[in-house]
């Protein structure tokens, strides 16, 4: 019997020992999905569940993660906007303030695209009509 099945057996044995002391049960998430499964890739999940975990405020946020926030947010936000002019002029105050980050990003650097106007207004529509 070479070493590694020598080791591995080890490992199985402890994990076997611990199942069977109860060791694994009632564990947070026990018999419930994994977060996240079946979306889509977010190369800054690791970020926004940090901020959701450290209930991070605004202050506590660099510009550049603030602005990240705003951009995910602001679906959100134009629902509550009473015209489609305010839903344009809020989509065009992030994407200024995107164009300008992307001109001098500052640390940490994060991706954040610019978002589509007439997709807003799209989406605050079919929400009106809702």
């Amino acid at each position: 019997m070479s070493y590694s099945h020598r080791f591995e057996s080890l490992i199985e044995a402890q994990i076997r020992a611990a199942r069977e002391n109860g060791e694994f049960d009632n564990l947070p998430g026990a018999g419930k999905p994994i977060p996240g499964r079946g979306e889509p890739y977010d190369e800054n999940w690791w970020l926004k569940e940090m901020m959701r975990r450290e209930d991070l405020g605004e202050v506590t946020l660099p510009p550049s993660l603030k602005l990240a926030r705003d951009a995910e947010h602001l679906r959100e936000r134009v629902r509550t906007l009473k015209s489609e002019q305010r839903v344009r002029e809020a989509v065009a105050e992030v994407n200024e303030r995107i164009t300008a980050y992307r001109r001098r990003p500052t640390e940490p650097y994060v991706s954040v695209r610019e978002l589509d106007p007439d997709d807003l207004v799209r989406d605050w529509l079919r929400q009106r009509r809702a």
